[in-house]
């Protein structure tokens, strides 16, 4: 069984579905790829922003759930987000991210690279890594964001634990991770050798209070869960079968439509996700008008127009390159 290589993409929760899109579609410059519901709550949008195509390792999804309060950051939950910008591209994150109004935190300097942080509409915490990768991504031309500092990708997700070991048993004996090493609190984990979104840190924080379980899992602002990604069914059943038999209860396979998926928690109670690359987001839309038009599974489309009559609408404003 090949070692787990990355993320796949990222859950949370906004409450409000056109402020979700004009920050990360018209400011952060990710497209908006697929249009669809909660395939458990299906009243309800769920959103998700990549690249061009939607690579996986490029994927950020959002369950719009209007009625619920602003999360809380604590132990148990996943607390940020980090992206890839290319080197030297913080001073044009900064200002522009300051000419939209957007508080930004003094830049830090993690593992050698500088790392610029600020928080969504909904208060969840983005961080931009000036990592120089080059990430396997597809550029968005027509997006607002100039191919010379645009993301590229996840680079990383941050953990907030009591405690690390438990966790990084589950990453490296289970999962195929590495440990990279230590910087006070943070502990770093990285997969596959060289691929997108390969770095998971762990803040060990003994004496931080756990948050509240239904402001770690449902509030406005919170990550909902983490998905890792495999390249085939095949190989997403030798890991259900192997978490089943070290102890982790782990679902079924779920059909996602644009990948299937299990799911389980890690010791500290953080909600992982194994997704298969594949069948990807353009299974029932052309790439050229990927996230246009409102697609739901089939097993929903008898009920199509009760469900579009309870969404609000939602609109895509014109974009111009940033200078």
């Amino acid at each position: 069984m090949d070692p787990i290589k990355g993320l796949h993409h990222v859950t949370a929760v906004t409450r409000n579905a056109q402020s979700n899109v004009d920050f990360y579609r018209n400011v952060l410059g990710q497209r908006l790829v697929k249009k669809t519901v909660n395939f458990d709550v299906p009243d309800t949008y769920h959103l998700y922003f990549a690249d061009e195509t939607g690579t996986p390792g490029s994927v950020l999804t959002f369950f719009v759930w209007p009625t619920m309060k602003r999360g809380s950051r604590g132990n148990g939950e996943t607390t940020a987000l980090a992206y890839n910008i290319p080197a030297g591209s913080t001073g044009f994150w900064r200002d522009h991210l300051e000419g939209q109004g957007i508080s930004v935190q003094p830049v830090e300097q993690r593992f050698g690279a500088e790392v610029l942080s600020f928080d969504d509409p909904d208060g969840m915490r983005i961080e931009l890594v000036a990592s120089g990768a080059a990430a396997d991504v597809r550029f968005w031309e027509a997006g607002p964001i100039p191919a010379a500092h645009a993301l590229s990708g996840f680079h990383s997700v941050t953990l907030s634990l009591e405690e690390v070991e438990p966790t990084a048993d589950l990453l490296i004996d289970q999962m195929g991770y590495t440990f990279a090493g230590q910087e006070g609190n943070r502990h770093r984990f990285v997969g596959g050798p060289d691929s997108l979104a390969n770095t998971l840190d762990i803040l060990q924080n003994a004496s931080q209070p756990e948050a509240m379980p239904e402001e770690a899992v449902f509030g406005a602002g919170s990550i909902h869960h983490i998905a890792f990604r495999v390249p085939t069914d095949a190989m997403q059943l030798e890991y259900q079968s192997s978490l089943r038999a070290a102890g982790f209860e782990v679902t079924p396979v779920r059909d996602r439509s644009y990948f299937h998926s299990i799911y389980y928690h890690e010791p500290g109670g953080v909600l992982f996700e194994i997704a298969t690359e594949t069948p990807g987001f353009a299974i029932d839309e052309p790439v050229d008008t990927l996230g246009e038009a409102l697609k739901l599974p089939e097993w929903f489309e008898p009920t199509r127009s009760t469900i579009e009559q309870g969404l609000p609408p939602l609109s895509l404003k014109p974009l111009e390159k940033v200078s």
